[in-house]
């Protein structure tokens, strides 16, 4: 099957084209600061503005590096698709799988960084012993390994394993993040590996590991979610100079 709005122009002044820019910004950070992801394999899905069926994905041959505003891929996430309509095929069942199942969620990021995947095979799961960490109190799926996320069928598992959470675990896999916006979703990634790093090094050093306790989890998770909410949104313009500055050929 083909996928005709690969090709489609774009208005260089519309919602999409900004939302475009932003998902592009994305993927040059991830390539940026956490370069051990699987050259062209993972992704980063953007839902597009208007369009709540329709997500921008990267085309499937293209190294993160590479991707621009203008080369993103639009895609019917109920479709049936594979990379002869441009898109890898496990990126594209994974990605409409989440999409498809939480309306709230505007972008997605999977990554098999080596910290993201040590984790998701860690069988005490994400421990409370870091600020990092805290953001996802009550907040993280866990999904069974399964082999590669090629088949449709089990978008639904999935989904179900995702729940309402801001972030899963795919087992012995790797991570999905997700976000309200471009900024949420990178933010959170970055603080998932963080906790992923922190809580790996501690465990390695040693057994006496101070946890915090539920009750001020419960708390800090809630000062978190406003800060990300309010004055936490002023970061993602200055991540957006960075990438002006160091890759600025994303935006074309």
């Amino acid at each position: 099957m083909q996928n005709d709005l690969a090709a489609e122009r774009v208005d260089r002044e519309s919602t999409e084209w900004a939302a475009r820019q932003d998902l592009a910004a994305a993927y040059r950070m991830i390539d940026r600061f956490f370069p051990t992801t699987d050259g062209i394999y993972n992704h980063l899905s953007l839902r597009v503005p208007g369009a709540p069926r329709h997500f921008l994905i990267k085309r499937h041959a293209l190294l993160y590096r590479e991707v621009t505003a203008s080369n993103l891929v639009r895609v019917d996430m109920d479709a049936d698709l594979d990379e002869r309509a441009g898109v890898n095929r496990p990126g594209f069942v994974l990605h409409s799988g989440v999409l498809r199942a939480r309306p709230d969620v505007q972008c997605v990021i999977h990554m098999h960084t080596v910290p993201g995947i040590a984790m998701s095979a860690h069988g005490g799961g994400l421990r409370m012993i870091s600020q990092a960490a805290i953001r996802f109190y009550q907040r993280i799926g866990y999904h069974p390994f399964e082999g590669v996320t090629d088949n449709a069928d089990e978008r639904e598992r999935l989904a179900a394993a995702l729940g309402d959470h801001h972030a899963l675990f795919l087992r012995n896999h790797g991570i999905v993040v997700t976000g309200s916006s471009v900024r949420e979703a990178f933010e959170r990634t970055r603080d998932l590996m963080t906790a992923c790093e922190i809580q790996l090094a501690l465990e390695a050093a040693t057994d006496n590991i101070i946890e915090v306790p539920d009750a001020i989890c419960e708390s800090t998770v809630r000062q978190l979610e406003l800060h990300d909410s309010g004055r936490g949104k002023a970061d993602w313009p200055a991540w957006r100079r960075l990438m002006d500055d160091v890759a600025p050929g994303y935006a074309d």
